[in-house]
């Protein structure tokens, strides 16, 4: 038994009868184990306060593009806030905006987090600008979707559930129903319990999908409650429920092979009745699990992890080959074709929503979940990264199979007489020239080099493009992505994770991140 089973049997038990058949009608109530008292109790919704914090939310939301920079700077410049607390107003004020719906939208709330994540290993004076240059798109976006008129997020009703199905059952129920009401009245109801409960209820439904959104969403919003705060769990969560919510009307029938699918393999491998795995698996084992998901179809490749789960493999080393498995997909792809390109996107480019990218971006996210949730979730979390990672392979075209990881020999030729100083002069001067293949090798043979705790100044030659570059919505995303994927990967293979950022901070270079240029003025620092 898991150990947040004895507080949700008291939430359980300490709900009394329903008011959800009010939103439902009795009859979907009682099909939903919902009890049809106090019938007369209607859904109210007003606007989201966010109490002390309501000021400096509605700041982010309302203040014009022309002097949003210039208040922030001078917030921080007289420590009236500091980047953590602008990183917190700008979830909230991006959480009740879109609520989960809006593309650009939640791609700038899943850049927060990182985007502080990159501040604290910027030099002092510089460590503003990451946060600034996520800030500005996202009050421009909230501005573009129609400012607090056209707010998403509103208060809920909480449902109360009595007994019978458990909460995450009719959560997901719900989902499939695609009845908006109904879910986020629910998931009220299940929040009551605590963040940790909202959570791994949530995570039931979340596991439907494997599409790069719904994961890194679900990922983010949890990820970024060490700065939001834990109280503010049910706001940042909705978002995912939201997502959930809107792509069943279109994807989600599309998945019910996966979903038959893990069930069956929780069952046969009798995952839920087996301790984590503890064997930890050998560089040779690791490198044979990355090539059998990254050739295999994604049904092979769920079975593979799930076997290897059922062996008693550390849940950490299957980690560790899905995560390379996807790398491939970076290093290995040939770029956009011309019936590919998209403004700020040209032939070649391997930088935003490519499929290296968004692969890496999933198995991440998978993988952090997996590790912050109930043990039924850390097994099944690892399955599905090894069904998404094998179907992104094939999902878009390409001959992954066939083409080659860089960097290629013959760029190679020569780097290893030059110095690590020459080799990182070299690489920056690679990412400007937007020259991917000879990014790659450069960051392969310092990687390849002698000496220890080397990493740091690599990545600081790559987080500074990271930080001043568009990278079309995913540049602050993938940053952390390969780094923390560099932290958790063994000696013999973690520098592939460098390899392939230095390939995508080369492709993106050339844009600059609108509000940079503003912000390094306002600093009084270089551009």
């Amino acid at each position: 038994m898991n150990q947040n089973q004895p507080a949700r049997r008291e939430f359980l038990g300490r709900v009394g009868q329903g008011m959800l058949v009010a939103a439902v009608g009795p009859a979907l109530a009682q099909a939903l184990g919902v009890s049809t008292a106090h019938a007369e109790n209607v859904m109210v919704t007003k606007t989201l306060n966010f109490g002390k914090l309501e000021p400096l939310v509605a700041a982010m939301q309302e203040t014009s593009l022309d002097q949003l920079q210039r208040l922030l700077v001078g917030k921080l410049s007289s420590g009236e806030a500091n980047l953590a607390q602008l990183i917190q107003a700008g979830a909230l004020a991006n959480a009740r905006s879109f609520g989960g719906e809006d593309y650009i939208g939640f791609h700038t709330l899943m850049a927060l987090k990182p985007a502080y994540v990159m501040a604290q290993q910027l030099p002092k004076d510089r460590r503003a600008l990451a946060v600034l240059k996520v800030l500005y798109r996202n009050t421009a976006q909230i501005h573009k979707m129609g400012g607090r008129a056209t707010e998403k997020l509103k208060t809920v009703d909480s449902a109360e559930i009595s007994p019978g199905k458990t909460p995450a059952e009719l959560l997901r129920k719900a989902v499939h129903d695609q009845d908006w009401q109904t879910a986020e009245r629910i998931f009220a109801a299940i929040a009551k319990g605590g963040p940790e409960a909202a959570w791994n209820d949530l995570l039931h439904t979340v596991e439907d999908g494997a599409d790069v959104h719904r994961i890194v969403l679900a990922h983010r919003s949890w990820d970024t409650l060490d700065l939001v705060g834990m109280e503010h769990a049910e706001t940042m969560l909705r978002q995912s429920l939201r997502y959930c919510l809107k792509a069943e009307e279109g994807t989600g029938k599309r998945q019910n092979g996966m979903r038959v699918l893990l069930p069956k393999l929780l069952d046969q491998h009798k995952l839920l009745e087996l301790p984590a795995g503890k064997r930890l698996a050998e560089d040779t084992w690791v490198n044979e699990m990355s090539q059998t998901i990254f050739n295999s179809t994604p049904d092979q490749a769920a079975e593979a992890v799930a076997g290897a789960l059922g062996e008693g493999m550390s849940p950490d080393s299957i980690a560790e080959a899905i995560s390379l498995a996807t790398n491939q997909l970076v290093l290995r792809d040939a770029g956009r074709t011309d019936k590919q390109v998209r403004p700020g996107k040209p032939v070649g480019s391997v930088h935003g929503d490519s499929i290296g990218v968004h692969a890496s971006d999933s198995a991440n996210a998978w993988r952090h979940i997996a590790k912050a949730s109930e043990p039924r979730h850390r097994v099944a979390c690892l399955i599905l990264a090894g069904y998404q990672a094998a179907r992104d392979r094939g999902n878009r075209g390409g001959e992954f199979l066939e083409w080659k990881p860089r960097p290629y020999d013959e760029q190679l030729t020569g780097l290893d007489k030059k110095s690590p100083q020459q080799l990182l002069r070299n690489l920056d001067g690679a990412v400007r020239d937007q020259d991917q293949a000879q990014a790659c090798a450069l960051m392969h043979a310092y990687g390849a080099g002698p000496g220890a705790n080397k990493a740091r100044p690599a990545l600081d030659v790559l987080l500074r493009h990271a930080t001043s570059e568009d990278g079309a919505l995913h540049a602050e995303k993938y940053y952390l992505t390969t780094t923390t994927d560099f932290a958790d990967t063994r000696p013999a293979f973690q520098w592939r994770h460098l390899v392939g950022l230095a390939r995508v901070t080369a492709s993106e270079y050339g844009t600059r991140g609108a509000g940079y240029t503003e912000a390094c003025e306002l600093l009084k620092i270089e551009v």
